[in-house]
């Protein structure tokens, strides 16, 4: 029975710590909630990995091959926010990304990390700032192996490899793309 009772408060005490580093008190640290901000499924990246599905190309054969089949996938990378309240008027936001995944692409998985405080310069008024950074959710694109007969296998951008350029020049156009990183919001709001 100690056992379990020492671990327990050791658990609780490593759980306490981070708030005691960031100046609350373990009274305080007990007494945070966690907040569920915003839950949403798609971003600029992931839109972006859709859009290099626009198009195709005509093998030598005359059969026409679609990119569309490369860049879909079953799960779109969904986001999750959060905000753990330390006092009455400061929290710290943090959440996370799924990433997702298609046969020519792959969107990293991406963890957010930031801050939120509020003042009230009056009675009626409150001035708010919040800061996010994210680290991770960047798009990297694959490329194919094409056939090209005398030249053999080589590797190339699947968009491109139809076209006049030369396969090993087409690589330097591989989608590489990184999620906005980091934002700032300041408001100011009164109450009439």
């Amino acid at each position: 029975m100690r056992e379990k009772s020492g671990n327990r408060a050791s658990l609780c005490a490593t759980a306490l710590l981070p708030w005691a580093l960031l100046g609350a008190s373990p009274a305080i640290a007990q007494d945070m909630t966690t907040s569920l901000i915003d839950i949403h499924q798609g971003s600029p990246v992931s839109d972006k990995a859709r859009g290099l599905g626009d198009g195709g190309y005509e093998l030598q054969t005359g059969s026409r091959v679609s990119f569309n089949q490369w860049y879909q996938t079953n799960w779109v990378d969904t986001h999750v926010d959060l905000m753990t309240q330390i006092t009455q008027d400061t929290g710290i936001l943090w959440g996370f990304g799924t990433g997702e995944q298609g046969e020519k692409y792959r969107i990293a998985p991406s963890l957010k990390l930031g801050f939120l405080t509020q003042l009230h310069p009056s009675a009626n008024s409150i001035l708010s700032l919040s800061f996010t950074t994210t680290f991770g959710g960047k798009l990297s694109e694959k490329p194919c192996q094409a056939d090209y007969g005398d030249l053999g296998t080589l590797s190339v951008n699947c968009r491109l490899a139809a076209g006049e350029m030369a396969p090993e020049e087409t690589l330097k156009y591989l989608a590489n793309a990184k999620p906005e990183s980091q934002h700032l919001w300041l408001n100011y709001r009164v109450t009439f």
